[in-house]
Formats: C-alpha cells, sequence, structure tokens
C-alpha cells in the first residue's frame, strides 16, 4: 500500500475515532473550524449602537423609517438580480460575501429580513419598545450565536417543543444559546428602562419610578418592577430567538415577537391588576 493511501486511511480511522470519542474530545477537534462570522456579528451589533445613538439624540422613528425603507428598496431587487445572475452574484460575494452566511448565498440575504423586522417594530411598537425589540435583536442574537458556538456541544439540547405551550424549537439551538439571549435580553431591558428611557423625548409605556403600571396599580414599579420586567423579558429573547418557525428568518421574528411580548406583559399586568 502507498504512503498516500496509508495517510488517506490514517485520516479515516482518525475521524471515525473522533466521531465515537466523548463530547469533550470531539468538541474539541471541531472547535477549530468553528466560524465564528465576527464581520457580521460586527454589523449586527452596530445596529444596536446606532439605536441607542438615534434615540438618546432625540431622533424621531419617522425619518429612520423612510431611510431603512429606501435601502430595503434597493436591497431587494439587488438580492433578486444576485440570485439570478451568476456574474452579479460572484461580484456581489467578492464585497459583501464576509457578512453572508453560506446557507444565505442561495436564499434571500438575512440584511432583508433585519430591515423588515426593525421598519415593522419602528412603524407598530411604541417608541421604547420598537428601541428595546432593537437591542435585543442586535445583542441577544449575537450572544446566542457566539455562545451557542462555543458551548453549546456542551450543553444538553433543547427539547423540540416548550412545555405546555407546545410551540417548536429549533433543533439546531442549544441551551447555551438560549441562556445567553435570556440573560442578555434581562440586560438590555434593565439597563434601556432603568436608565436610558430617561434620555429619550418620547412618552414610555414604562418607566421604574412613575410609569404606566405604577400610575395605575403600584405593583410593578421601582427596583421590584425593574426586575420582574427584566426577568419576563430575558425569558421572551430567549424563547424567541430559540424559536423555529419554519422558512421565517430570526432577523424578522426575533424583534416582533419579543416587542409584541414585552408590550403585552406590560398592558396585561395593567389590566389584571387595576
Amino acid at each position: 500500500m502507498g504512503a498516500s493511501a496509508v495517510q488517506h486511511s490514517s485520516k479515516n480511522s482518525n475521524a471515525s475515532v473522533a466521531a465515537r470519542k466523548p463530547n469533550g474530545v470531539a468538541v474539541k477537534k471541531a472547535a477549530t473550524r468553528i466560524d465564528w462570522e465576527i464581520p457580521r456579528k460586527a454589523l449586527h451589533s452596530s445596529i444596536g449602537i446606532v439605536t441607542l445613538y438615534l434615540y438618546t439624540h432625540h431622533i424621531p422613528p419617522r425619518p429612520v423609517i423612510i431611510a431603512l425603507s429606501t435601502f430595503l428598496a434597493i436591497a431587494v431587487p439587488v438580492d433578486f438580480l444576485r440570485l439570478r445572475s451568476p456574474a452579479f452574484e460572484r461580484i456581489f460575494e467578492r464585497y459583501v460575501g464576509l457578512f453572508m452566511r453560506d446557507s444565505e448565498k442561495k436564499s434571500t440575504n438575512g440584511v432583508i429580513w433585519y430591515l423588515l423586522g426593525v421598519i415593522f417594530v419602528l412603524s407598530v411598537y411604541p417608541v421604547d419598545v420598537a428601541v428595546v425589540s432593537i437591542l435585543i435583536l442586535a445583542f441577544a442574537d449575537t450572544a446566542a450565536s457566539t455562545i451557542g458556538r462555543l458551548w453549546g456541544s456542551l450543553t444538553p439540547p433543547l427539547p423540540r417543543n416548550i412545555p405546555i405551550l407546545g410551540l417548536p424549537l429549533a433543533p439546531r439551538k442549544s441551551l447555551a444559546g438560549f441562556m445567553a439571549a435570556t440573560v442578555v435580553g434581562a440586560m438590555v431591558v434593565a439597563g434601556f428602562w432603568g436608565w436610558t428611557v430617561a434620555l429619550g423625548v418620547a412618552e414610555p409605556v414604562w418607566t421604574w419610578s412613575d410609569g404606566l403600571v405604577e400610575a395605575k396599580t403600584g405593583l410593578l414599579s421601582g427596583w421590584v418592577g425593574l426586575c420582574v420586567l427584566s426577568v419576563v423579558s430575558g425569558l421572551v429573547s430567549g424563547v424567541a430567538e430559540a424559536l423555529d418557525l419554519g422558512s421565517l428568518d430570526d432577523n424578522l421574528t426575533l424583534p416582533i415577537i419579543s416587542g409584541g411580548c414585552i408590550l403585552g406583559f406590560v398592558k396585561l399586568m395593567v389590566y389584571f391588576s387595576s
């Protein structure tokens, strides 16, 4: 048997052994092949920073919606052309391919779903809820992806469905990623409604000292209210990020679901406590 054949056989044997070894060894071998998607995650998170800047500098949603809608009107036909023209696809990916996942290169660009999600929450939700929704998309989603890639294989998989509710969870999601999204989502809400919300000019749906809920009931105010709202919002963020909604992209569903649930939670507490 030639040297190349021996080497090939040895590689196959090593791969087979690695597949049979405990998770600790297998993970160590696989860890060298993790794609951290640093340019994509940097762009993803930078939207949260821009959102905070616009909010604290009192930029109203309307001009932001117009600007994003204009960009979307350009991005959609460009993406359509990319999927239809191999020549244009090569040019496109040469310059912006580093921001795309391999799974997106033959399907709709994730930026389109991102824009649709952000435009929706800015158009439909109160300003403070919309900002929180975008921050959850920017930071909690990034944390879930990063921590999931780093430690996901060391934690148990998520169940197929949420107990009682029966909502499907994506099989590719990990407990580590879910916990990361939950913790970061809670931190986003605590930081925003605890401090940042006062820097805006729009009337918020809740503030931790004299918000809507306190005015009605006094139950969700102060530190207790902030902690309760943060914990609930964190769990909502983790669940929304882990949901399996078929072909719907989480860049679209995460801000819409998380923002809607957070807004609904505040209004529900007001209703049942008044």
